[in-house]
């Protein structure tokens, strides 16, 4: 069957207004509440002309002043009824629906909504079709299921929708007066086929239906929830007085009596042991199964787990805590010196409080382990607490009890599992703690960490004073830059610096190859590892500032060893440095390549990162221009001025150089940094870029050997640097047999590895010129410079700044 044809009659002009939330159709009435001043102007022009007054719906009900995109497409021309003033100037109208329309446009919006509308003419009935019948039929049977879930039908809504039989009618009728959205309701009126209008109505009956019935399901669980709740308490209060009447447990409630036994065995400060008992008589009234009830359980359960009183006898006996560290653990002098300091002054002074240590070093150093050794050496418990990643001030404080699910802050969690009150708690990685809208944990690890204050720290699930000033704390950090300074203060900072590759060898043998040979079931019989094979092993498949990495190749090692000795008839295999690329691949690095022949405008410079040090080459150009300096290699802006820098000290000395006075005005100069991928930044190489400038411009060429560092002034004076011990472990590694260092860091001379300070021969300098007649041979020019021999010691040193690598 064809669907009727819609008749559309021509436009006209009338007055609109705009509803929010509510939608009117054709041959219904309405009353509703108009407060607009623009509603109500067009209601006044529309009864004052006595016309007829256009309603459409608004999409949101937010928009005050609508415009043609806020409103629907359709809405209905109405005819007012009644119209009745209510105070604060507001008007209640009855209006009466006549037939739909299409808004064309609004021709109007100020001080009214004047509106152009096209209406739709009412169709042919379509009654007496099968179709019609049936979908008639279906709004019937689903109505009827509507009425008996909502419960809330009048019985005049019912019997004039069973009294129809128009099914455009229906439509209307039903969806004007039962609760749904508004879209919903929109979608009915923008339908001119009245067939096809039922249809939608009883699909949006039929989910109408299945949403009540969900809803009687849920209201009827919640009943039977209830009751038996209900009953489980009779039953319970039931069986108090049985249990009295036969004289069973004397206390009707064991539970109660429990808890105070077992606060009088704790011996507990005696705020808490009040405030526990105050605790245990809320819980004697409050009904067994209430969540009251629960809560007060949990509360006195994880009150009664804390060691209170509970403390291990520390280890004070100074050698043998140094067995133990030594035994554990390779070189680490500073942070063992440190722990045996406390132990000593603990002996003399035995009310000392728990120490606040920060263990600051690049991954992989050995920071977590060392805190294991700490523990066992001084006889405490030890707990970890991981910070990284935290954001919630109540992670570190613990959140209210009366919340569901609250717990104590990871403090107390940590001394409740270490069961003492004497613990070492580790803090790891607190250089990743975080802060957003719930709070900053690092102001919360203020009090924490602070010897004067952390005596009565309150956590706020406990509500109790805890004393947590013989904990000794060691927190972790990979950056102390990203530490807020406030809590950088309260810790004692001790730097582990990145390992020597003599280090790593010594570690290796020791510690990383015996345990890996254990774990995969290896004898020390059935494999030997030769130091020229761990060396070849360190430089060229690893490139860290700690071990993890080597140890993960050990552990690779082990297996492929294991895999020859039961597929083979071999009972012992021997690995020399040859042989490590049959079991462990082809090498991942390679030393530098060093020039062996003297070179003009390249010098070896000295980085270091966080993987350890680096040979950095400068290279220069000096080509004719106009004076431009070009940089390249991804340099920071702290390099870049060191090369603008040093240019300003050459052109204070062209004369004592032998360099033309005008090389900055017809000279271009480019100073380029190699691995241009990786960023470089920091003024140690200031040196270095100076005298390879000197180099290029007079064509000195640069001594064989040679590699340097230090932060150069426009005075041509020599700064203090950072990372020495690792910057001259690269120059010996990479076959360099002199470095030139700051005077200033001589002190730290100390720190390098014997064996790399025998192999170097290390040149302090405290001034420009002492460099360049160290490293340049002006043999052959024609004019010979004139460099000065001293240099007044400068003041205090200027420590190197990091990026990805620190000059």
């Amino acid at each position: 069957m064809n669907d009727p044809v819609i008749k559309i009659q021509e436009g006209m002009t009338m007055p609109a207004i705009a509803l929010r939330g509510l939608t009117i159709f054709p041959n219904m009435l309405l009353h509703f509440d108009i407060g607009r001043e623009a509603s109500l102007k067009a209601l006044e022009r529309a009864v004052d002309q006595g016309e007829e007054i256009f309603l459409i719906s608004q999409r949101s009900i937010k928009v005050e002043q609508p415009k043609i995109g806020d409103l629907y497409q359709v809405g209905t021309i109405c005819s007012i009824r009644q119209i009745l003033k209510l105070p604060d100037n507001n008007v209640r109208v009855m209006v009466e629906g006549q037939r739909r329309a299409k808004l064309l446009e609004l021709v109007r919006e100020v001080p009214y909504l004047v509106a152009s509308v096209q209406p739709v003419a009412p169709m042919v009935s379509e009654s007496n079709t099968p179709k019609a019948e049936a979908v008639v039929r279906k709004a019937y049977e689903l109505f009827e299921r509507y009425g008996e879930l909502s419960e809330k039908l009048s019985s005049e809504l019912i019997v004039n929708v069973f009294g129809s039989k128009e099914p455009g009618y229906i439509a209307d009728y039903i969806a004007q007066n039962i609760p749904i959205r508004g879209e919903d309701k929109q979608t009915i009126l923008d339908e001119f086929r009245s067939v096809r209008r039922l249809e939608k109505m009883n699909q949006i009956l039929a989910r109408e239906n299945q949403v009540l019935a969900m809803e009687r399901d849920l209201d009827t669980k919640l009943r039977e929830n209830m009751n038996q709740n209900q009953r489980d308490y009779y039953l319970r209060e039931q069986l108090k007085v049985i249990q009295a009447e036969l004289g069973d447990g004397g206390d009707p409630d064991d539970e109660v009596a429990d808890y105070r036994a077992k606060i009088e065995k704790a011996k507990l400060p005696e705020e808490v042991a009040q405030k526990l008992k105050k605790e245990v008589r809320r819980l004697e009234k409050q009904p067994y199964g209430s969540a009251e009830a629960a809560v007060c359980r949990n509360y006195l359960d994880i009150c009664l787990e804390m060691p209170w009183s509970r403390k291990t006898k520390e280890r004070l006996n100074v050698e043998a805590a140094r067995k133990i560290l030594e035994a554990d653990h390779y070189g680490m002098e500073k942070v063992k010196e440190r722990i045996l300091e406390f132990l000593a002054v603990k002996q003399l002074a035995p009310d000392l409080r728990g120490q606040i240590i920060c263990l600051y070093g690049p991954p992989g150093v050995g920071k977590t382990s060392i805190a294991s050794s700490i523990a066992k050496a001084t006889n405490r418990k030890m707990a970890r607490v991981s910070l990284g990643g935290i954001h919630d001030e109540a992670e570190i404080r613990g959140h209210r009890k009366t919340y569901i699910g609250a717990m104590p802050g990871r403090i107390m969690t940590a001394i409740s599992k270490a069961g003492s009150s004497n613990p070492l708690i580790l803090l790891d990685e607190i250089d990743k703690l975080g802060a957003d809208h719930r709070g900053d944990p690092a102001s919360a690890m203020l009090e924490v960490l602070d010897a004067e204050q952390n005596s009565t720290f309150r956590d706020h699930f406990l509500e109790l004073p805890f004393d947590l000033s013989d904990v000794m704390f060691i927190t972790t950090a990979n950056d102390l830059g990203t530490v807020p300074r406030p809590l950088l203060d309260r810790m004692e900072v001790i730097e582990l610096s990145s390992y020597t590759d003599e280090e790593k060898v010594q570690i290796a043998k020791r510690h990383l190859l015996p345990r890996q040979m254990k774990r995969h079931g290896l004898k020390a019989s059935q494999l030997r590892l030769g130091e020229d094979a761990l060396r070849a092993m360190i430089s060229g498949y690893t490139k860290e500032s700690g071990v993890r990495l080597l140890e993960r190749k050990l552990a690779q090692l082990c297996r492929k060893v294991a895999m020859e000795l039961v597929s083979t008839e071999s009972k012992r295999v021997v690995i020399n440095a040859d042989q490590l690329e049959r079991y462990l691949g082809v090498r991942k690095y390679h030393a530098e390549k060093l020039s062996k022949l003297p070179q003009v405008g390249v010098v070896n410079g000295l980085a270091w990162t966080s993987v350890g040090g680096e040979i950095l080459e400068v290279e220069v150009n000096v080509v004719p221009g106009n004076g431009k300096v070009v940089t390249s290699g991804n340099l920071g802006k702290v390099m870049e001025e060191s090369c603008h820098s040093a240019i300003s000290y050459i052109r204070s000395r062209t004369a004592h150089l032998g360099i033309d006075s005008d090389f900055y005005k017809n000279q271009d100069i480019h100073v380029h940094f190699p691995e241009a991928a990786t960023p470089k930044d920091g003024p140690s190489a200031g040196i270095a870029i100076t005298t390879a400038i000197v180099s290029a411009l007079t064509g000195a060429r640069v001594r064989c050997g040679f590699a340097m560092t230090g932060e150069v002034t426009l005075r041509g004076r020599v700064l203090a640097i950072g990372g020495l011990k690792e910057k001259t472990m690269a120059a010996w590694r990479n076959g360099i047999h002199t470095v030139l260092i700051p005077a200033d860091n001589e002190k730290d001379l100390e720190e390098i590895d014997q064996t790399v300070r025998s192999g170097l021969r290390i040149v302090a300098v405290e001034q420009v010129d002492q460099v360049l007649k160290e490293v340049l041979d002006f043999s052959d020019l024609a004019v010979q410079p004139q460099l000065e021999d001293s240099f007044h010691p400068v003041g205090q040193p200027v420590l190197s700044h990091t990026n990805a690598i620190r000059q």
